[in-house]
């Protein structure tokens, strides 16, 4: 239910927008309430992989950073945090998303130093100019030729720099395998539905190519050397907050406007029970909803 697993509506931070059809169609304006509630969740998560990226670094090394597909800008910010001497741009296709990063960085005390730029991938790669610390997240799944966007993040990095790239971890899980009401494996379901969205979504991109998601080899192909691989977790055991709870409803939203088409009647029926904030079995009211997440960032050098 979290949308930022692929940035599926199963689950990819960062991202996509239902119509009440099946769609693969992703309107970011309209997903910016989504993704900023994924962001506030998450925040634990990234401010892991934030300081883990400043300690794989040279102290001082980073001068500017750029943050690739930054949504509402959640990890640039943190990155302007922990690398404050760095000058950091956002960078993103949607307008009103760059709007919300420069809102989180005035608010954060760190506008002097963060930027936005609006482009779209692969295209506007070169106009980014130079960077110590290019940051990925969940982006490159969304640009058809992903081994010639790599490329050409991969020329933007100074000698000694770092591409750190979020792609790929673990569908996260949100509810128990039998939930008392419908079949059970209900998430299980809703991840292999996801998985024929996101290959559909892949697809239709411009100048999609298949393409093996060995994210390693494409960092070597792009001309960098691989270094670290992490994963980090989100735990959020239940009890969860409402806050919380107000995620997830979000998240399963957009799962039973994108998914419908993809799912039986009797799993979206239990969808809109779950989804019912009046409903005793829903997840604003039941006791045992969780939030679980494994996200892996890969990292290589420029030499």
């Amino acid at each position: 239910m979290s949308p930022h697993d692929h940035g599926t509506p199963a689950g990819h931070a960062h991202h996509g927008h239902g119509d009440g059809h099946d769609t693969t169609h992703i309107d970011w304006e309209e997903f910016a309430t989504l993704l900023e509630r994924e962001a506030a969740l998450s925040l634990p998560l990234y401010e892991q992989i934030a300081h883990w990226v400043r300690d794989v670094l040279p102290a001082g090394s980073v001068r500017r950073v750029l943050d690739v597909g930054s949504g509402p800008g959640a990890v640039g910010v943190l990155l302007a945090e922990v690398f404050p001497q760095a000058e950091v741009v956002a960078v993103d296709a949607t307008p009103g998303l760059l709007e919300l990063a420069r809102a989180r960085a005035d608010r954060a005390g760190l506008g002097e130093r963060f930027g936005t730029h609006v482009a779209e991938l692969p295209d506007g790669i070169a106009e980014l100019g130079p960077a110590d610390l290019i940051w990925a997240s969940g982006s490159l799944h969304h640009v058809g030729d992903q081994r010639a966007a790599l490329t050409g993040l991969a020329g933007l990095l100074r000698p000694g720099g770092l591409l750190a790239l979020l792609e790929g971890g673990l569908p996260a899980r949100h509810l128990p395998r039998d939930i008392g009401i419908g079949r059970p494996g209900l998430e299980s379901r809703l991840e292999a539905a996801a998985a024929t969205w996101f290959a559909d979504m892949r697809a239709a991109l411009p100048g999609a190519k298949p393409e093996v998601e060995n994210w390693r080899a494409l960092l070597a192909a792009a001309g960098l050397t691989p270094a670290l691989t992490r994963s980090f977790l989100l735990d959020l055991p239940a009890p969860v907050t409402d806050a919380v709870r107000e995620g997830l409803v979000s998240g399963l939203s957009w799962q039973r406007q994108a998914l419908a088409g993809r799912l039986d009647a009797d799993d979206v029926a239990v969808l809109d029970r779950l989804l019912d904030a009046d409903d005793e079995e829903g997840l604003m009211r039941r006791p045992d909803c969780f939030m679980l997440a494994a996200r892996t960032v890969h990292t290589a050098r420029r030499e």
